[in-house]
């Protein structure tokens, strides 16, 4: 807890003294000066003997709520506060934007060879295993997520939470961006106008593909030159096995296993990676597609900072209510029990 006005809290000094003061110093000093109220006796020796009432003394005590109850009033008014302050954070890290291909092709079940085949999972559980095995190692970077198909679309912008980015990696299925065909330039381009506003020094592309690119209205090229003028490199993969691929369709004597060779166009893939600065990998199995992202986690560092805002909450009831159940306390007692007669 925090007082955002704390100077009022100084005050207090100054009423505490001039409390005592009054309660004990005053009648001392009026004592002294023999000018203290009190009653003619001729001796005062039984007087002496007699020892003062508690009620007196509990008097005083109940008195003393008073001051209790203006140091809490003033510790409402420095109002009180819970939260935590704005700070500022110097971390090492670089923007990424993560770009997942989820056309049909990624149903290929060449990458999963550790499994029996009927047991395998397809490219894309692969590719999602692996980027969120990549992410896990970049807690300080600010990452985001397009996917593409026919289509391309952003799934998670730019964020530092990466529970909500996994979250939605986790939500990536083969065909939500449309299946029958391949729109890199699109997927790019979408990528880079995530990019383009980012104050990173450092800023990436992530591609993964199985493809060729067949769709979109921005051809690979023409996007990696858009890339290029935004200084934003792009790192290609190409994640596929070299000659035939198994498949599982259905048919109508069950599940049957297809083989289809890999369609993977390497020479646009390498020219996209060049242009911009980045390296083209091909990977056939998981274990090589861990490396390249292990690999690619060697990036450069930028030092860049983060800014966290925390809404402070008011806590003066805490002090404002036994303050006035305080004063209650005193005005009842001292006019019931410790009453005093003139």
């Amino acid at each position: 807890m925090i007082f955002s006005d704390s100077w009022l809290l100084w005050f207090l000094v100054p009423i505490f003294v001039v409390w005592a003061a009054a309660c004990y110093l005053l009648p001392l000093w009026l004592r002294r000066q023999g000018r203290a109220v009190g009653l003619r006796f001729s001796s005062l020796g039984l007087l002496r003997g007699l020892r003062p009432s508690s009620s007196i003394v509990l008097r005083r005590v109940v008195q003393s709520l008073r001051l209790l109850c203006v140091a809490l009033l003033l510790a409402a008014m420095a109002r009180p506060q819970t939260g935590r302050v704005l700070t500022e954070v110097q971390t090492e890290g670089v923007d990424i934007i993560l770009v997942l291909d989820t056309s049909g092709s990624m149903k290929a079940l060449d990458l999963d060879t550790q499994r029996a085949l009927r047991q395998r999972r397809d490219r894309l559980e692969v590719a999602k295993a692996v980027v969120e095995n990549f992410v896990g190692k970049r807690p300080n970077d600010q990452v985001g997520l397009v996917v593409f198909g026919e289509e391309a679309f952003t799934q998670c912008p730019l964020t530092l939470d990466h529970n909500v980015l996994l979250t939605l990696v986790d939500r990536v299925e083969i065909g939500m961006a449309g299946a029958d065909r391949t729109a890199i330039g699109s997927a790019i381009g979408i990528a880079v106008k995530r990019l383009r506003q980012s104050q990173a020094e450092s800023k990436v592309i992530v591609l993964l593909t199985d493809g060729r690119s067949n769709a979109g209205t921005v051809s690979p090229q023409k996007a990696a030159e858009i890339a290029a003028t935004f200084d934003i490199k792009i790192y290609t993969v190409g994640a596929a096995t070299r000659g035939k691929a198994p498949f599982l369709v259905d048919s109508v004597f069950g599940q049957r296993v297809l083989h289809q060779d890999a369609e993977i166009d390497e020479e646009t893939l390498k020219a996209i990676a060049e242009q911009t600065g980045g390296t083209y990998f091909r990977a056939e199995d998981e274990a090589a597609l861990l490396a390249v992202y292990d690999e690619i986690d060697q990036l450069e560092k930028t030092e860049i900072t983060t800014s966290s805002f925390v809404e402070y909450e008011e806590r003066f009831v805490a002090f404002v209510a036994p303050a006035m159940l305080l004063l209650l306390l005193e005005v009842i007692l001292l006019g019931t029990r410790f009453r005093k007669l003139p």
